[in-house]
């Protein structure tokens, strides 16, 4: 018998296939545009700071035990911004990351990367995963006050297999 391996049964339907191109012929068009630009990857990830030992040991016959606070520990979000340069912007904060603080690290990024020197005009590409508040109003609209900015966002799974 073989292992089975579970397949979203969308993963290979026309419409996201449809969606893929439509996505590839994006970047298509910009990698064709005149202007230049830089794609910058912002990405949010969370963790607990509560670190305790999962194995132990003792006397045998003995278990292995360990005291551990009743709480767990605070959540830390971190979210950066990486582009063919490096780590352009890294934020962390306590709790998760929601419309406001994403518009904070848009002005602080944007603060970034329009005060260096550059011999002609740059649009930045901000790709992104397709997280609810990165599609919030508030976020749009960030985006049409800021012309040298534009996102682009996967609206399904990229895995192609």
């Amino acid at each position: 018998m073989k292992q089975i391996y579970r397949v979203p049964f969308e993963r290979n339907s026309e419409r996201v296939k449809q969606l893929r191109y439509d996505y590839v012929q994006r970047v298509m068009a910009l990698e064709a545009d005149v202007m230049g630009h830089e794609q910058v990857f912002v990405d949010e990830a969370g963790f607990n700071l509560t670190k305790t030992r999962r194995r132990g040991r003792n006397i045998i016959g003995h278990r292995a035990i360990i005291n551990v606070p009743g709480q767990r520990g605070g959540n830390i979000t971190m979210c950066a911004a990486i582009s063919q340069n490096g780590v352009v912007h890294h934020h962390a904060t306590l709790g998760p990351y929601n419309t406001a603080q994403i518009i904070t690290f848009l002005d602080t990024l944007h603060d970034m990367l329009t005060n260096v020197q550059r011999p002609e005009q740059t649009r930045y590409v901000i790709i992104w995963d397709n997280v609810s508040f990165h599609r919030a109003a508030l976020v749009r609209n960030w985006f049409t006050d800021h012309p040298l900015f534009t996102v682009l966002n996967q609206k399904y799974d990229l895995k192609l297999t």
